[in-house]
């Protein structure tokens, strides 16, 4: 799980500094990856060579808004919904995460391996990639 502090200024212009929530569960990334012809990898790929800047962005909202939920007080559910994913989007925070990505790709591919579920990361040390970085680096 990742928790993230975006700082950003509200439609009042107030200065606002929250933290956001995103997870992905294991079955959710097996969801995305077989959703995709070739899976997740194999699509980032085809987006970076052929340059679509317009599908680029496309699939990271897709992450971030798939990722994005509450922590229930007790620790035990992560709550996931399209009216909270919805309420974020409308968020200056929302506007700033992405362009985060923008500014800084390495952002973006730290995003995405604090997002994936531990043993993710794990089997992907194991075997010496970086997961996402090294695929965003190359």
């Amino acid at each position: 799980m990742l928790a993230k502090k975006i700082k950003y200024t509200d439609y009042n212009g107030n200065e606002r500094e929250e933290t956001f929530y995103f997870n992905m569960k294991s079955s959710e990334l097996m969801d995305l990856e077989l959703s995709e012809q070739g899976g997740i990898l194999q699509t980032l790929n085809k987006i970076v060579e052929t340059k679509d800047g317009p599908k680029l962005l496309e699939y990271f909202k897709k992450i971030i808004l798939g990722s994005y939920g509450e922590k229930s007080p007790d620790g035990r559910r992560f709550i996931k919904s399209p009216e909270l994913s919805k309420a974020f989007e409308e968020t200056e925070a929302y506007s700033e995460l992405v362009m985060s990505f923008y500014r800084d790709p390495k952002t973006a591919a730290d995003f995405v391996n604090a997002i994936m579920p531990a043993t993710i990361q794990e089997k992907a040390s194991e075997i010496g990639k970086d997961n996402i970085t090294e695929f965003v680096n190359k």
